[in-house]
C-alpha cells in the first residue's frame, strides 16, 4: 500500500479540519450558499457543509482502489463522519485495477483510481449493470526521480525514458542512453501492474499500457519503496507520484522531461494545473456508482469531497482542482441522478 504513512494522514486530516473550519467562519452566508438558479452546482464557499444533511445521515460507504488516491480518500473520510457520526465510510486499497474488479462486481460504492477506467473495465461494469460518473478529485504528476548524487542528467526526452524502460530494452548503463553519462548501471524502481500509476506511466512513456522491461525493481503499491531504492544507488531511477516526491524532500531528485513542445519542464503545481508537465501530468479520479448515488450519504460524501478538495488536496501534498473542474464534477453527478 502506498499510501501515505499513517502519521501523516493523520496529520493531513487535522490540517484538512483547521481549514475547512477556517473557511466555514470566514466570509459572509451568502458566499457559501448554493444558489437553485445556478442549478445546484456551484462549488464556491468549499467549507459549505450543506450536504452533510446536518448530521442526520446514517450508513456504511464502501471505497476500494488506488493507493495513489488513498491519501485524499481517508481525510475526506475521516472529516466526513466527524460531521455525520452515524455514517461508517471505510478505504481499502486493492489498487486501480483491483478497485474496478470489486466495483463491477457491485462490492463497492465508490472506486478510488489514478487512471480512467479502461475499456475492458467498462465493459465488464456495462455487463453487471454498473452505472457510474467519473469524477476529478485532484491533480497530480508523475515524476521522474534519480538519487541526488546524480550530477549528469538534468533533463531526458519521452523518446529515452522510453529506450530505458521499454520491454526488451538494451540499456543497463547511463552511457547506453547518452555516451556523455558516465558508464554508470542504472537500477530501476517502479510500481507493478496492479497499479495506476504503472499504466499510466507505460502508456504515457511506452505508448501502450503494460509495456515495460522485466528486470526493474517492481515495488508493487508502495512508491516508498522507489523512493527507498533510488535514495539508496547513485545510478538509481524511479517512477513515482509527484506528491511522493514532495514528501521524500532530499532523499530523491526529479528530473525535467522533455514536453511535447520540445521543451524541458519540471513537475510542480503549477506546470500539472497549466498542461505543460505533459505527458506526465495526471488527473486522479473518484467513480461513484449510480446505485450508490441515490443514497443520500453517498451523495452527500461525494459532494463534500469535491467542495472540499482544495485543503484535502493541499494537506495531502496533491494539486488542487481548478474551479473549473470542481463545477463540472459537481455537474456531471447532477447529470448522472437526472437532476
Amino acid at each position: 500500500m502506498s499510501a501515505l504513512p499513517r502519521r501523516k494522514v493523520l496529520t493531513a486530516i487535522g490540517a484538512v479540519s483547521l481549514m475547512v473550519t477556517l473557511a466555514a467562519c470566514g466570509g459572509d452566508d451568502s458566499e457559501a450558499e448554493t444558489s437553485a438558479d445556478d442549478g445546484g452546482t456551484s462549488s464556491e464557499g468549499a467549507a459549505d457543509t450543506s450536504a452533510d444533511g446536518g448530521g442526520d445521515l446514517s450508513g456504511d460507504i464502501a471505497i476500494d482502489g488506488s493507493s495513489t488516491v488513498t491519501p485524499l480518500t481517508e481525510p475526506a473520510a475521516e472529516l466526513f463522519m466527524q460531521e455525520n457520526p452515524d455514517v461508517r465510510v471505510s478505504v481499502a486499497t486493492s489498487g486501480t485495477g483491483g478497485g474496478f474488479e470489486k466495483f463491477c462486481n457491485e462490492e463497492t460504492d465508490i472506486s478510488m483510481a489514478s487512471r480512467q477506467i479502461s475499456e475492458e473495465e467498462i465493459a465488464a461494469c456495462e455487463e453487471a449493470g454498473v452505472e457510474y460518473s467519473e469524477l476529478t478529485v485532484a491533480n497530480d504528476g508523475l515524476a521522474v526521480v534519480v538519487n541526488p548524487e546524480n550530477d549528469w542528467v538534468d533533463c531526458l526526452t519521452v523518446d529515452e525514458l522510453s529506450q530505458i524502460w521499454t520491454r526488451d530494452s538494451e540499456v543497463n548503463s547511463w552511457s547506453d542512453v547518452n555516451p556523455e553519462f558516465p558508464d554508470e548501471a542504472i537500477d530501476l524502481y517502479g510500481a507493478g501492474s496492479d497499479s495506476g500509476t504503472f499504466d499510466y506511466f507505460t502508456e504515457a512513456i511506452n505508448g501502450e499500457e503494460g509495456v515495460i522491461r522485466t528486470d526493474y525493481n517492481n515495488i508493487g503499491e508502495d512508491d516508498n519503496a522507489a523512493i527507498t531504492g533510488v535514495a539508496g544507488g547513485t545510478g538509481a531511477m524511479g517512477f513515482i507520484p509527484l506528491s511522493f516526491v514532495v514528501e521524500a524532500g532530499d532523499q530523491v531528485r526529479a528530473i525535467e522531461v522533455e514536453n511535447e513542445a520540445g521543451d524541458c519542464v519540471a513537475p510542480s503545481a503549477e506546470t500539472v494545473q497549466a498542461g505543460d508537465y505533459n505527458p506526465l501530468g495526471r488527473e486522479l479520479y473518484i467513480y461513484p456508482s449510480a446505485a450508490a448515488l441515490e443514497r443520500p450519504e453517498v451523495r452527500a460524501f461525494v459532494d463534500f469531497f469535491i467542495t472540499n478538495s482544495d485543503p484535502i488536496a493541499e494537506a495531502a501534498t496533491f494539486i488542487p482542482l481548478t474551479q473549473e473542474q470542481k463545477d463540472q464534477e459537481l455537474a456531471d453527478v447532477a447529470e448522472l441522478l437526472g437532476e
